[in-house]
């Protein structure tokens, strides 16, 4: 009953205190081709904030630019879903060999393999031409 009554002791709570705070602040003010051309540093830059960016700029911090090309970006993430769905067709292509075997007559099933055979053969030659259009792509957009 004595330990109830008695007071936690607790700690002071909430984020510790910096150091050296940045308190002071310092406003500029830009045209509109000034700030214009001011965004298209900050942006090319990859600094996660504004604040960040000028400091870096006024003690001539390094920092590295990074630039990233929209249809480079948008050309790897179509080939990488177009390969997750190559993946999926092997998969398929598996099962539906395993279930020719187990369900149909020797005949049929050969008959049906053909089938699949040619429509495989047709698949392998767009997987060549994706295979140029790759190289294709590297050489004109890549090498820059």
């Amino acid at each position: 009953m004595n330990e109830s009554k008695e007071t936690r002791k607790r700690g002071k709570g909430g984020r510790p205190p910096k150091n050296d705070p940045a308190g002071n602040c310092v406003m500029v003010r830009f045209s509109d081709a000034q700030y214009a051309e001011f965004l298209t540093m900050y942006e090319q830059s990859g600094v996660r904030s504004k604040a960040c960016f000028i400091l870096a700029r006024i003690f001539g911090e390094t920092f590295r630019v990074i630039k990233t090309d929209s249809a480079a970006l948008n050309f790897v993430m179509k080939l990488s879903a177009l390969y997750g769905q190559i993946r999926s067709v092997g998969v398929n292509y598996n099962q539906v060999v395993k279930h020719l075997h187990t369900t149909f007559g020797e005949k049929k099933a050969l008959a049906m393999l053909y089938k699949l055979e040619q429509e495989t053969i047709e698949l392998s030659k767009i997987g060549r031409e994706v295979l140029q259009l790759c190289e294709q792509f590297k050489k004109d957009c890549l090498a820059e």
